[in-house]
This record gives C-alpha cells, structure tokens and sequence, in this order.
C-alpha cells in the first residue's frame, strides 16, 4: 500500500490529519486550476473550498482509474462551472457565425508573463473564458463541453472563436503582435 492510498484511505474514514495532508499536498495546483474558472482570488477561494467538501465527501468513489490529481481537478473543474453556471445564464452563449481571423496576423506570446496572459483571459466574457480554458487549457472537445454546458456543439465552437478573437485583440493592444512570418 503506498501513501497515497493509506492517505484516500484516511480520508475515507474521515481522519483530519489525512484530509489536512491531502489538501496541503493538492490545493496550490488546484487553486491555479480555479482560478482560470473564477474573475477574483476570493472566488477562486471559495470553489477551491466547495470542491474540497465534495473531494472529501466523494473520495470513496474515487477507482484510481486516473491518478488521483486528474480526479480531483475534474471535481474542481466541475465545481467551478456550477458556480459559473448562473453567470453563464444571465450571459446566454449565443452562436457567432463563421468569425474569420486573418491569418496573416501571428501572436507572439514569449513577451508575456503568465499572470498577464491569465488576466486577459479574465477579461473575456464568462461564457468565452468559461469554454476557452475548458478547451484550450483543460483539453475538452467542444462535444464534452457542449454536454456540461448544456450548449451547442457548435455554441462552444463559435464562443472558443470569439474569445480567441477577442485575445488576439487585447494582446493587439500590447502592441505584441508580428506580422507576416517574422517577428
């Protein structure tokens, strides 16, 4: 039996050094993970906690068919966008047809520092953050998404677009982008 598994184990029987251990462990890579759901370090604190008191109440159905990190972070994941959810229907996600990007146009990346970068995507729309970190960060299809946000196929396509388009946008702003195939 290896750490982990006496560590699930703990949890399962509700062993509060076993829990403290498995959130001391988890809870900075799953809070980078909330944060990408989430507009501010409070609300990013308060899905990290929601999804720790379903980790802990749910543990027992973990098979260890993933590693126990996937688990956990599709729980965060999932947390994440029912807190999202509301906001997503407030701000329905509506198909925007054929957006054409000129290729001609490339993004350079390099000048930017993580938090930069995670900011703008903040700034998106909820509905576009919401699918473009499900997408393009979290590695979903537009199918799995469509399924959890009880969208289109195509509403996700076309809202991964538009927030793309919108990202080479703010990053245009920065006067950061290149032009043809040299920087």
């Amino acid at each position: 039996m290896n750490d982990e598994t006496s560590l699930i184990k703990g949890c399962i029987d509700g062993d509060r050094k076993a829990q403290r251990k498995l959130y001391e462990l988890f809870s900075e890579r799953l809070f980078v993970v909330s944060m990408r759901y989430c507009r501010s370090d409070l609300e990013a604190e308060d899905v990290l906690q929601e999804s720790f008191i379903k980790i802990f109440n749910k543990i027992d159905s973990f098979r260890g068919e993933s590693s126990l990190y996937y688990w956990m972070k599709r729980v965060v994941v999932r947390t994440a966008l029912n807190h999202q959810r509301s906001k997503l229907y407030m701000y329905p996600m509506v198909d925007v047809e054929n957006i054409h990007m000129s290729m001609e146009e490339k993004i350079s990346l390099a000048d930017f520092h993580l938090e930069e970068l995670m900011g703008m995507i903040r700034k998106l729309p909820t509905g576009c953050s919401v699918i473009f970190n499900l997408y393009a960060i979290e590695g979903y299809t537009h199918k799995e998404i469509a399924e959890m946000l009880e969208v289109s196929e195509g509403t996700s396509k076309s809202q991964y677009s538009r927030a793309r388009s919108l990202l080479q946008e703010m990053i245009k702003t920065e006067n950061r982008v290149s032009y043809g195939t040299g920087r």
